[in-house]
């Protein structure tokens, strides 16, 4: 899969995600709720937020008396992220999957990186570089699409492989495909236990009741299936 068809699809809505990304439902009342419960207290505390998109949980964070550090791959966000938060925090382009090389070891309490590990086909390099940058006993908190709800949403047979897919959003303006990565549920924890890391709590998240009023049939939908779940890991002292 080409990282290009990554970059392009999110370049092509950056300015659509950014303008729907406060009340989406999938991500305002189902991923974000949910993610945020998982994280301590961010006060006064480094964060570091992998893959920022238009910097909307950076804007949730400085809220609450975080120094933020975000980065993205697409550099449309990243200036959606700084015009958002008007010049509080630090935003950079840069891509996931390489090494951080501008970021000091220890140097974060706090990793955050919601709805973007599908993107890689490798979380081994990924994950060694959340351990380097966080500080002992650093926490560091994931969202992802379900692996059970990928295997079915993309009619794989062929649970154990880190298979490529692709689907069409609807959501954020014209048709948009998106290409990311399937894999197994050990394939999304492995990386963190071989790495580092304890897994500290998993969570399979069910929607907020202001999702109901928005998207109903989904609303039912994700109260009898997860599609996506939410991890907290703490980085061995």
């Amino acid at each position: 899969m080409s990282k290009a068809k990554i970059l392009s699809a999110y370049e092509e809505m950056a300015e659509s995600y950014n303008n729907l990304i406060d009340h989406k439902p999938h991500n305002a009342y189902y991923d974000r709720p949910n993610t945020l419960s998982l994280l301590p207290d961010v006060k006064d505390k480094s964060v570091l937020d992998a893959a920022c998109g238009p910097g909307k949980y950076a804007e949730i964070l400085l809220a609450q008396g975080a120094k933020v550090t975000g980065f993205d791959l697409s550099t449309k966000m990243i200036a959606l992220a700084q015009q958002r938060n008007k010049n509080q925090g630090d935003f950079f382009v840069h891509d996931l999957a390489k090494p951080f090389e501008n970021l000091k070891d220890a140097s974060f309490n706090i990793v955050l990186c919601a709805l973007a590990m599908h993107y890689l086909q490798d979380w081994t390099s990924t994950i060694k570089e959340f351990y380097r940058v966080l500080k002992p006993y650093g926490v560091l908190v994931i969202s992802i699409e379900h692996p059970f709800f990928e295997y079915n949403y993309f009619n794989s047979t062929q649970y154990f492989e880190v298979e490529p897919v692709k689907c069409t959003w609807n959501g954020f303006g014209k048709p948009v495909e998106v290409n990311s990565y399937r894999r197994s549920l050990g394939d999304c924890i492995s990386p963190l236990t071989q790495n580092g890391f304890y897994i500290d709590e998993l969570l399979e998240p069910k929607p907020v009741s202001e999702f109901e009023k928005l998207d109903p049939k989904h609303f039912r939908e994700l109260n009898e299936f997860p599609a996506f779940m939410c991890i907290r890991a703490v980085r061995k002292g």
